[in-house]
Parts: C-alpha cells; sequence; structure tokens
C-alpha cells in the first residue's frame, strides 16, 4: 500500500492496534542494505512500515538534494515484494507544511547533543544531525512503531537516535542492523551510484583500511596511533579522507586505547562521491 499523506498513515496505524509495528526509514534508492533492514522488521514485527523521504532538512546547501536518486517506483516494488504493509512517501509539503520555511529560523528543529554531532560526519555537515533527528521525530509520531530499524553504516546517526529516544522518552526501541556489502567488500550504499567502474574499485580502499586496522587490533595493536597510521599505505591521489576514527561504539567516547568495544570509522571521498565506512573491532 502506497500512502502519501500523514493522516493515511494514521488512519491505518489505528487498525493495527495491539499488534508490533516496526518503521524502517529510508531516502529511498532501496538496495539489498535496506531489504536486510526489512526482512529484519518483517521478523519481528506483525506490521511494517517503510518511508521513502528525501529529507531536504539534512542537505547542506552545497550537497547532493537535486541530484540524490529517487526511485520511488522501483522502491515500492521491491517493498511489495519483502510484504511490507505501508509504504509512505510524502512530499515535503507533507512533512514540513505548504510554503514553510525550511530553516530553524522558523522551523521547529531537535538538535541532539554538541558532544555527539561534533566530531566524524557532523564536523563537515553542518547541522545534518538537526535535520535528521527532526524528521526521525516527526516519522516516530507519525508511525507510532515500536521498532525502528537503522543499519549499521551509518553508525554515527544510530547512536544519535538512540540518544534521541532515551532523552525524550520516545515509547520505540531502536534495532541496528549490521553492514551490507557486495562480494569486493565495498559497503553498499545509494551514493554508490555515482561511481564509474574504475570509482568502485578506488572505493574499496575504505573496507581495506577497516579490515587491516582490526586485523592488526587482533594481533594485539591497542594504540590508536598506531591502527590509524596502518591506513596511509592503502590511499593514493584518487583518495579524500576526510576522517579516520577509531571510539568507543556505544557513546563515540575517544579511548586511551582500543578494545572490544571499539569502532574504526572513516569518510572518503573517492571521484568527488563521499563515502563512508566502518567495523567493529571486536567479535
Amino acid at each position: 500500500m502506497l500512502l502519501h499523506t500523514i493522516k493515511e498513515v494514521r488512519e491505518k496505524r489505528q487498525e493495527w492496534k495491539g499488534l508490533k509495528v516496526g518503521l524502517v526509514p529510508t531516502m529511498g534508492a532501496l538496495h539489498a542494505g535496506h531489504l536486510s533492514l526489512i526482512k529484519k522488521a518483517k521478523e519481528t514485527c506483525d506490521k511494517v512500515i517503510v518511508s521513502v523521504f528525501v529529507n531536504p532538512i539534512q542537505f547542506g546547501p552545497a550537497e547532493d538534494f537535486d541530484k540524490y536518486p529517487r526511485t520511488l517506483e522501483k522502491d515500492y516494488e521491491l517493498c511489495t515484494k519483502e510484504g511490507v504493509d505501508i509504504v509512505f512517501a510524502p512530499s515535503p509539503n507533507e512533512m514540513y507544511g505548504a510554503g514553510q520555511k525550511l530553516s530553524n529560523d522558523t522551523l521547529t528543529y531537535v538538535c541532539p547533543p554538541f558532544f555527539y554531532v561534533n566530531k566524524l560526519c557532523g564536523k563537515t555537515r553542518t547541522g545534518h544531525f538537526d535535520g535528521v533527528c527532526t524528521v526521525v521525530l516527526k516519522l516516530f509520531n507519525i508511525a507510532q512503531p515500536d521498532f525502528a530499524f537503522f543499519g549499521q553504516k551509518d553508525a554515527q546517526q544510530a547512536v544519535i537516535i538512540k540518544k534521541m529516544v532515551k532523552d525524550l522518552n520516545v515509547p520505540v526501541e531502536v534495532i541496528q542492523c549490521p553492514i551490507v556489502r557486495e562480494e569486493s567488500g565495498l559497503a553498499l550504499s545509494s551514493r554508490n551510484k555515482y561511481l564509474t567502474e574504475e570509482g568502485r574499485k578506488e572505493a574499496l580502499v575504505l573496507s581495506k583500511i577497516l579490515n587491516n586496522i582490526k586485523s592488526c587490533y587482533k594481533k594485539g595493536i591497542t594504540d590508536i596511533d598506531a591502527l590509524k597510521e596502518t591506513a596511509y599505505g592503502f590511499l593514493n591521489e584518487k583518495h579524500d579522507l576526510e576522517y579516520l576514527e577509531i571510539l568507543n561504539k556505544n557513546t563515540l567516547e575517544e579511548q586511551e586505547k582500543a578494545d572490544d568495544d571499539s569502532i574504526a570509522l572513516i569518510a572518503c571521498r573517492v571521484e568527488n562521491v563521499r563515502l563512508i565506512d566502518n567495523m567493529y573491532l571486536g567479535g
């Protein structure tokens, strides 16, 4: 069932009283990573809602909002095959109000703590996580899910959303699902569509670096700087490294030494396409 209005979703949600409802928030251009979230939601819940919404307020002025892939017809077909009960595909006007100026001058935003935002992706994407938290909380209020499913690839996002849910007493359980990769090791992403074949090969540097860091950790190296230093042999002029960090996976705090609760996180531009990846060092 494809729905475009908040009213329709709320009416349908009222019919599901007593059932476990799962929400999979997406920006569309669905791939196997999204489908893994949907499968987990189907296993966990009686009813599943997938939102497809390219959220304008989480994009910066120089980012790719206008060219972000929009494939609603294909997305709906994939969701139907997976047995999704509702695909919610609102317009920006439906989500934020017709004629609404989409800035925090006039629109209520949800602003996560500075500690969680002022690092990793948040350092270069000013306001990004304000936009993410705002739209996610709106989706939670609209769909009233019992469970919400997010991918580990956006690890900082998942930590921030869990923090928001806890601090604002939102009655939803956030479930984080593993990264899905191609056989090559490349983490699935909607932005991979921007890469040429050569670019896809160069993009493998992210997973190679992370795997090597994990391998070094398993061999007993726990010094953070030493682990990060192992990355530079993999980089060349085709890689514009934005960050490489090793932090606590639950709190995003810096650590004196890596341990089984550490996560290595990387952002790198290849062919001017911004790619992110991460890997738990324990397990």
